[in-house]
């Protein structure tokens, strides 16, 4: 019996991977947005707390934003080479 991935796996998981972060992206998109709508649409009217909460859910969208784009140049270059 071998360890060897069936050929073909990898793709299957970059692309399940990249659709399992799209999903997490949208939700705290949808969650920034929210709280901003809580707020007059900025963010000149949150509390000290909720400024905080939102910068954090800005920085994990950025980077899951990032890892998008990393596994879009992989599918991309996995593409060319075949």
């Amino acid at each position: 019996m071998s360890d060897n991935p069936p050929p073909g796996s990898a793709d299957v998981n970059r692309v399940q991977e990249y659709q399992r972060l799209v999903l997490a992206y949208e939700a705290l998109d949808e969650e920034i947005d929210g709280l901003l709508e809580l707020h007059q649409g900025g963010t000149d009217h949150m509390s000290a707390s909720d400024l905080d909460h939102y910068r954090e859910l800005a920085r994990r969208r950025d980077e899951i934003h990032n890892q998008i784009r990393e596994l879009e140049q992989q599918i991309a270059l996995d593409d060319e080479n075949s």
